[in-house]
């Protein structure tokens, strides 16, 4: 009888353990908690994404206010198309700013949304006229080296 006591202690444990393990899975890969249940599409072209990929969250004031669903390139304006699908309990001004943050020094890339003053508010199917492409930290230790050497031409 003792041992079936334990064995069932260890089972339960074991299984509390794995249903941890899958809640940590699912945060990390951002598969977690937002729903596109009532939401509406909005787009936003960027020259460049960096590191930014589908299901990235979009944020508004650090606050998850929708997913990125698609990221396509445009053979018209040679620029990164993206799609965001935003939950209908949030919206935005339509001269909404979006820039493409990094979390942390070297975390992950989303989208954050900076409303603007305007009445008219966005809507489903529109266009975010202000982007802010993604900052690459190649880019920058390029022109930082650039910089310097120039710098030292001088003397």
């Amino acid at each position: 009888m003792q041992r079936t006591t334990m064995d069932l202690w260890v089972g339960l444990f074991v299984i509390l353990g794995v249903g941890a393990l899958l809640i940590l899975s699912l945060k990390v890969g951002n598969l977690s908690t937002y729903s596109a249940g009532d939401s509406y599409q909005l787009v936003g072209n960027f020259e460049n994404i960096g590191g930014l990929k589908v299901r990235a969250p979009v944020k508004g004031s650090g606050v998850v206010v929708g997913r990125v669903t698609d990221i396509q390139f445009s053979l018209e304006t040679y620029d990164a198309v993206v799609t965001l699908n935003i939950d209908s309990r949030y919206t935005f001004p339509k001269d909404t700013f979006a820039s493409i943050l990094t979390a942390g020094l070297l975390g992950e890339q989303y989208i954050g949304l900076d409303a603007g003053g305007d009445v008219a508010m966005l809507e489903s199917g529109d266009k975010i006229m202000q982007t802010n492409s993604a900052v690459v930290l190649e880019e920058m230790i390029g022109r930082f080296l650039f910089d310097k050497a120039a710098d030292d031409d001088d003397f």
